[in-house]
């Protein structure tokens, strides 16, 4: 290795001071946050679909992890608490995550529910504080607020900060300046690095790169010559130097859009399977419309209760937003996937293809006046779902989930927010307001 490559890749600590902030076992920590009995305890989510959604770190200690099935779970440690996911009340709390990290700093990307990057730039005149100083507020604000515990890292760019937030987890707080990267980076294993996943991790090793060090330490031409431009940028994140901005707009562009749901116990009624796969198929197109967007492909795909999969694709003649105009070649797709006997515990749908819906473009054979009226449905679909909770008005198949009271029952042990309702609310419609199990 030269000289010039051992010396520090930059003179100054932040040339763009970068922020990552990581909620610990983020489903937990919230049930935690509202039940204060359970804290210390192993605490497992996903209770609704029979698999570990999110274990709390007192549960990994145990041996606990997501994928597992609660009653694995459940015979490594009996007394793990097992609760239904309650993803209305884990948004509300992500929510205010965003906004207290929006108190210090208006340039804040959404980066999940759980994770957000923010940008310090200008801000030590306004805090009379170093950039550690100020980023170590954020986070004892929000663990001051919310209850949670988060891990946040600091650096000079998205790729780095990531690095550190995951360094010292859970409750961490770690700062890598740019000037130090020559220390650090030799001891940061490939597989830390958002970005390079198992394949791109083997290929680097078989090239002689052991380390982050190794890989910033190559020529850049060399990096995108093996791995292309993600491996050209990537170099240059590795070095402080930003190539991926804070993004604080909404997202907005979608390769695909999906949505799944499992259901318990499985079932082998064809009736109550394709109105589980018809109600996945409506929440896509909801959201395909919220995001102004149309799609021409469409993927189904049914799961057995022993985790076999089978799933079918196809495209229609032109892009569409509309439910009406697409459900029949959904249905379609669901009689030649489904086999008689078998029982089957998920379904889901894939849209894909998609492009800004800026309004139809009809052929001479298409029958204009019914593909205009399903646009006028959809419209008022989305309207009366908007007044009175997602589904209020729905597709017929939709009734035979009401029909089959044993699925409902065994997804039992409903969140304490669809139970615990405020005077006013439905069970569709309520404020974002969380629930908590305090006695007093």
């Amino acid at each position: 290795m030269s000289a010039s490559t051992n010396s520090p890749l930059h003179l100054g600590s932040f040339p763009v001071p970068v922020l990552h902030a990581d909620c610990d076992a983020f489903f937990t920590s919230v049930e935690q946050a509202l039940r204060p009995e359970l804290r210390g305890r192993p605490v497992v989510t996903g209770k609704e679909r029979g698999i570990v959604a999110c274990a709390s770190y007192e549960a990994k200690a145990l041996g606990i992890k997501r994928p597992m099935r609660i009653f694995e779970a459940q015979k490594i440690f009996p007394g793990v608490v097992c609760l239904p996911s309650d993803y209305e009340t884990y948004s509300i709390y992500s929510k205010r995550m965003f906004d207290i990290l929006r108190r210090f700093t208006p340039a804040v990307e959404e980066y999940s529910i759980d994770e957000a990057f923010a940008e310090l730039a200008g801000l030590r005149r306004v805090y009379r504080a170093g950039f550690p100083e100020i980023a170590w507020r954020m986070k004892q604000e929000i663990q001051k607020e919310l209850g949670l515990t988060v891990s946040v890292g600091l650096s000079a760019s998205k790729t780095l900060a990531k690095i550190a937030s995951k360094r010292a987890k859970p409750d961490g707080f770690t700062v890598i300046r740019a000037r130090e990267l020559h220390q650090i980076l030799p001891s940061v294993k490939l597989e830390a690095v958002c970005g390079f996943g198992p394949n791109t991790v083997s290929l680097l090793e078989k090239n002689g790169v052991r380390n982050v060090w190794d890989y910033v330490a190559r020529p850049e031409a060399w990096a995108r010559k093996l791995l292309g431009k993600i491996g050209g940028e990537l170099w240059h994140e590795l070095r402080g130097e930003v190539v991926y901005p804070i993004v604080t707009a909404e997202k907005d562009d979608y390769a695909s859009i999906s949505k799944c749901k499992t259901f318990t116990p499985p079932s082998a009624e064809p009736n109550f399977v394709r109105a589980q796969l018809i109600r996945n198929f409506e929440s896509a197109f909801i959201k395909l419309r919220r995001h102004g967007l149309s799609a021409k492909g469409i993927a189904v795909y049914l799961r057995e209760k022993d985790f076999r999969t089978a799933g079918m694709e196809a495209e229609l003649d032109r892009h569409t937003s509309s439910t009406l105009d697409a459900v029949g070649l959904a249905e379609g797709l669901f009689e030649k996937l489904f086999e008689a006997g078998k029982f089957y515990r998920l379904t889901g749908v894939v849209l894909f293809k998609l492009r800004s819906d800026r309004g139809a473009q009809y052929t001479l054979f298409d029958d204009v006046p019914r593909i205009e009226s399903f646009r006028r449905i959809d419209r008022v679909i989305d309207e009366v779902n908007a007044r009175y909770g997602k589904h209020a008005l729905s597709l017929g198949p939709g009734l035979w989930l009401g029909k089959h009271r044993q699925h409902l029952a065994a997804r039992g042990d409903l969140p304490a927010r669809k139970k615990e309702l405020f005077r006013g609310e439905t069970f569709r419609q309520r404020l974002g307001l969380p629930v908590w199990g305090l006695t007093v």
